[in-house]
């Protein structure tokens, strides 16, 4: 039997008015072309050769800016990772953001929250440079912001931001609180950071089963609420001296927290007791650290040596208790039915150096070399009320599930990496960035499966620029990558997403996946700064591409497991539209557009059909106005994910989602001359993430239903209010 799902005619329609709004928003920005400025709204410089947009300090003063995101957030065009480049693969010699010209020496270092801790008044000038260079200490990004601070002999500030969450879907109250302070002093410059970050959530979930001629089984409805607040501390120290250059990164956090879910199950089918219900606690202990250095020494040729590490630390631990309850659903009859410990310790010790100079007037060279280790040590306990094994305190007092139970693995990964960078300026318009990588590692599995096993890969990538006009860019890309592979599918794993499975299987056989990739990007910026509109198309042929394969040793209990599942490709468009809306009278205003379209195709192991291996992308509208006569800005974000044709398939199972499209709304005012006072609406429209789900008895290749699942859930709307100062 076969039974085909559509979207609604809702969700259609409301997809097909956000790609209408997206691409009226390109629109817009398109003929906004020629749109003039007023006051300040203009850069102080553009230089050609090097493709350098310069924005000084003075250009942010009419909006009263606190932290460099403020000032962040009225440069049209600018978006920022969420990582400092190094990714998953060590430290590598990627990210697009820049301190007075430095990267920052870690991972766990988000650029945003970076950004927030340090005070506007503080910055002499923010560069936007879209060319590649030697002289850049990252590599790889379209664009690279560098945030020049001023040059002063002593200086200090103290940021503190308090917060408030109000969730209106049990009226809750989450509060929050960050405290920052910076200070220089003479050659030696500090930046401390304490932050408490409220991530309290109250998930609301309803779920529909139903046989397969559409008769009802069962409702479940389900409240989950995590009291989650992430605690952490972190410091960065730099000190300069001549041709000498230091800086020390040390970052400290945790996240212990319950889960606590509670589960109505109504009978609908007649053949039960009418209702049931279930309890779960779930105690997670979260923490990490990271250490993170380098010492940069300049020769007096201006050539350059760069030491760098970073060693880091990061445990998750968390143990789930299940207990069922018959009606009247009263807690004194309640039984234990499920123990679920899982366990995982990730560890990094990395180390890079590398050495610039110059070749001539137009080329210079980069060669560094990298080594990076990384040991994930995990372990699985399920214990359940059936069985034949004798009960155990190590599984709650339960019976050990053998076949799925883990008792303890180690995963290490040895890893070597050589690379040489080659940049030409080939003439006054155009850069070639060539580069090459050798990696050699040693991937070593123990505990349950005892295994070792070497890899070689070569990484060559090349980068090439063309500066049309002054505002026109032509960026080309060639190159190939090597993903990082994710330990934690090594070995067993506790399954969180379905209620019917407790665990997915692991696999020792994984080997990374390789992939080309093709990009070819425009970006055109508007006379006087007054937007910026860029596309980027891209192609992607991957190899063992990694997927769901089955795993199954017991036909009785199909099981599946993360696998290498052959090649694949994957294609797009990323089309972004930025422009300022003075011809309307609104000189401050910005208004941002996106639309990103992508596709992709890969054979699928368990049913041999061709299928795609990702979203079908976004569409996004974004709009701020500052008034800046009163200190008021106000503005909102709508996304809208584009889903549609994407299936997950399992050995018993195949799923469709939807998630869910996000309002974000916010408005904010100075007061007292310099403190900010800012309101958010977060998910504003209330709007759920869904799912439907088709079990199959047996596998999801014999198209034999057993049941199908709909089931929606979310948060509801946050309300965030948000009080800073800096003095």
């Amino acid at each position: 039997m076969t039974r085909r799902f559509q979207i609604s005619p809702c969700s259609r329609a409301l997809s097909a008015r956000t790609m209408a709004i997206a691409a009226l928003s390109l629109a817009v920005a398109s003929i906004t072309n020629g749109f003039t400025t007023a006051n300040a709204s203009e850069p102080e410089q553009t230089s050609v050769l090097d493709s350098t947009v310069i924005y000084p300090a003075s250009f942010f003063q009419p909006y009263n800016p606190v932290s460099v995101n403020d000032m962040i957030d009225r440069i049209p065009g600018v978006s920022l990772s969420n990582n400092n480049g190094g990714g998953g693969r060590g430290l590598g010699s990627g990210g697009d953001l820049l301190i007075n010209g430095q990267r920052l020496a870690g991972k766990e270092n988000s650029p945003r929250d970076q950004l927030s801790r340090i005070a506007a008044r503080e910055v002499e000038r923010i560069e936007i440079i879209r060319g590649s260079s030697g002289e850049l200490a990252v590599r790889g990004s379209s664009q690279v912001v560098n945030i020049v601070l001023q040059e002063v002999d002593t200086r200090a500030s103290t940021s503190v931001e308090v917060s408030s969450d109000f969730h209106r879907q049990d009226q809750t109250f989450d509060p929050g609180l960050s405290l920052s302070h910076s200070r220089q002093t003479g050659n030696f410059s500090a930046l401390f950071n304490l932050q408490a970050d409220p991530q309290y959530r109250n998930e609301q979930r309803l779920e529909s089963s139903y046989a397969p001629d559409l008769s009802p089984i069962d409702v479940m409805r389900e409240t989950r609420v995590r009291n989650r607040t992430n605690y952490q501390a972190s410091t960065t120290m730099g000190y300069s001296l001549e041709q000498h250059r230091m800086q020390l990164n040390v970052l400290y956090g945790t996240a212990d927290h319950p889960v606590d879910t509670d589960r109505r199950i109504d009978d609908l089918s007649g053949t039960a007791s009418g209702v049931r219900g279930e309890r779960e606690r779930a105690d997670y202990e979260i923490n990490n650290w990271e250490l993170g250095g380098d010492y940069e020494y300049s020769f007096a040729n201006g050539s350059r040596a760069l030491l760098l590490f970073v060693v880091n630390d990061e445990t998750d631990n968390n143990i789930r208790e299940r207990f069922e309850l018959d009606a009247p659903l009263q807690s004194s009859d309640e039984r234990k039915s499920l123990y679920v410990e899982s366990n995982s310790r990730t560890r990094e010790r990395i180390a890079q150096t590398t050495y610039n100079w110059s070749l001539s007037d137009t080329q210079d060279m980069q060669l560094g070399i990298e080594r990076a280790q990384t040991i994930l040590d995990s372990s699985l306990l399920i214990g359940r009320d059936a069985g034949v094994a004798a009960p155990s305190t190590a599984f709650g007092g339960l019976r050990p599930a053998l076949a799925v139970s883990n008792l303890g693995s180690t995963v290490e990964e040895m890893r070597y990496e050589g690379f040489a960078v080659h940049n030409w300026n080939l003439n006054d318009r155009m850069t070639l960035e060539s580069s090459v990588v050798y990696e050699t590692s040693e991937i070593t599995q123990s505990g349950g499966v005892s295994k070792t096993r070497d890899f070689q890969f070569w990484r060559p990538t090349v980068d090439y620029r063309f500066n049309i006009t002054d505002a026109l860019q032509l960026r080309a890309t060639v190159g190939k990558e090597v993903q990082q592979l994710s330990f934690a599918n090594f070995s067993a794993t506790a399954n969180t997403s379905d209620n019917d499975r407790d665990a997915d299987a692991g696999n020792p056989n994984l080997v990374p996946t390789e992939e080309i990739r093709y990009e070819l990007g425009l970006e055109y910026r508007l006379p006087e700064d007054a937007g910026v509109l860029s596309s980027r198309f891209f192609l992607r042929e991957l190899s063992n591409q990694i997927g769901r394969i089955d795993a199954t040793t017991n036909p009785a209990s199909p099981i599946s497991a993360a696998g290498n599942i052959g090649d694949a490709k994957r294609w797009g468009v990323y089309l972004d539209g930025s422009s300022r809306l003075a011809k309307l009278g609104m000189p401050d205003a910005i208004i941002t557009s996106r639309l990103y379209l992508f596709d992709s195709d890969v054979i699928n192991p368990i049913l041999g059909t061709k299928e795609r291996i990702n979203g079908r992308g976004q569409a996004g509208l974004g709009f701020r106005n500052d008034l800046t006569a009163w200190n008021l800005n106000y503005g909102f974000d709508y996304n809208h994910p584009l889903t549609g044709g994407q299936r997950q398939i399992e050995i018993s199972n195949i799923d469709w989602h939807r998630e869910a499209p996000m309002l974000t709304m916010f408005v904010s005012t100075v007061l007292f001359n310099d403190v900010t006072f800012r309101l958010e609406s977060n998910n504003t429209l209330g709007e759920q993430n869904c799912r439907n789900r088709v079990r199959y008895n047996g596998t999801s290749a014999s198209g034999n239903i057993s049941e199908i699942e709909d089931v929606c859930w979310g948060g509801g709307q946050k309300l965030a209010l948000k009080v800073r100062t800096t003095f």
